[in-house]
Parts: C-alpha cells; sequence; structure tokens
C-alpha cells in the first residue's frame, strides 16, 4: 500500500484531550539525531548501522542503550559519550525546526479548550529545553518522559501516564505519533491514534493496527476541523 493511501473512517468522534510525541512529530529532530550519530561513528572510527539506527527510533534510553549495546559492543561506551556531547550541544542550545501544521493544530485545540500533553521517550529537562526553545511549551498541559516509566515505547505506559496527568479515560484521548514504536504505544493505551510518519514508513503489520495514517499536522487539522 503506498504511503498515506490507508483510509480509517473512526466512529463519530469524541476525545477529551490530545497527547503527542515530540521528537519526529512536533520537532523535525530525527534527522538531526541521526546526523550526528553518523558524525559520531565517523569520529569514533566506528561503522553507521542504518537499520540500527532505524529500530531506535521511539524508545527510551533504556531501550535504546540495549539495542545499540548488541551492534557496538564495549565500544559503545565511548561512541555514546561522543554523540550525547555532539547532540545537547545542539538541542540544548538551538531551537529545532517544528514540523508543518503543529502550531495551528495546537492553537486550535487551545482555542477549544482541549487539554494537551506531551509523551515524549525523552528525558525530562532534555525535552523541557527543547519545547521551551521552540516556543511550545505554552500549549502543553502536562509532561511525561522517559525517564519517568520502567516500560518505555512500544509499551503503553507512557501514554496511560500522560492521560492520568490530565485525568481523563485514555480511550478519550487523541494520540499523535510518528514512529512505529509510538503507535504500538498510543494503540495499546486504547487511545484514538493518529500517525504522521518521519524517517521510517508503517509496514503492514503496524498499518494493520487500525489508527489512521496521515501526512502532516495540515491533514490532520483540516480533518478534525
Amino acid at each position: 500500500m503506498p504511503p498515506f493511501e490507508q483510509s480509517v473512517l473512526y466512529p463519530t468522534m469524541t476525545f477529551q484531550a490530545a497527547i503527542f510525541d515530540m521528537d519526529g512529530l512536533l520537532l523535525d529532530t530525527e534527522r538531526l539525531c541521526m546526523r550526528i550519530f553518523k558524525e559520531a561513528c565517523a569520529v569514533q572510527n566506528l561503522p553507521f548501522f542504518e537499520d540500527v539506527y532505524l529500530s531506535i527510533i521511539g524508545r527510551n534510553s533504556v531501550g535504546i542503550e540495549r539495542i545499540f549495546r548488541k551492534a557496538y559492543g564495549d565500544d559503545l561506551d565511548r561512541l555514546d559519550a561522543e554523540w550525547r556531547v555532539r547532540y545537547h550541544g545542539v538541542v540544548r542550545n538551538e531551537p529545532i525546526p517544528i514540523k508543518d501544521g503543529v502550531v495551528e493544530l495546537l492553537s486550535w485545540l487551545k482555542s477549544k479548550g482541549i487539554p494537551t500533553a506531551v509523551a515524549t521517550s525523552t528525558v525530562n529537562d532534555v525535552a523541557k529545553r527543547k519545547l521551551e526553545l521552540a516556543g511550545l511549551d505554552k500549549y502543553f498541559d502536562a509532561l511525561a518522559t522517559g525517564c519517568e516509566v520502567k516500560n518505555g515505547k512500544p509499551d503503553p505506559e507512557i501514554f496511560l501516564l500522560a492521560a492520568n496527568r490530565l485525568d481523563v479515560n485514555p480511550a478519550t484521548c487523541l494520540a499523535f505519533e510518528d514512529s512505529n514504536n509510538g503507535v504500538r504505544s498510543a494503540v495499546a493505551a486504547n487511545m484514538i491514534t493518529y500517525q504522521i510518519p518521519d524517517l521510517v514508513q508503517p509496514d503492514d503489520e503496524v498499518r494493520a493496527l487500525g489508527h489512521k495514517v496521515m501526512p502532516s499536522m495540515v491533514q490532520v487539522l483540516e480533518e478534525l476541523r
């Protein structure tokens, strides 16, 4: 099935809240992150395994470390140190570009009085800094981060935590994700799920989850209106 051909008609949609992933969905982070990881590999004289890298998207730090440890073994320690220094030097000091339609959708939700939260695998202090630098922090009522849950995406724990912080039933939440791991998490939390793919397109197994796949937040807002 070509990208974005999937059409899902939800029953008459009523929702009480909206919960968003951050990297690759709100912010155009994933390409930046991958570029910096490639640079770190080159500096440390290590190979860049694209398939391994793409498999970590949407996971928290524990899941990422487990996957990379398999690929890089003991070399991961120096590679990770190089990557973190370079990555944090950018994201803690420079605003990451916002994805198309994000501000318009968040503004519309705010105008309707619909509470919103971020559910991101990123650690708390870095997530807050990214949202602040991008000027998006003002749109959100709650934040759930990867360091606050035991089980990262694709487990539903982080989306359930975000719903709890908004004091809403997960089944009444819209969930927005770019990654396949994130979609599995949101669907498992029983949320009305939209996927806006970034670096990785959903495969047949992910599409079979029955969520809606859209090209950007622009189309999502058109539909919700």
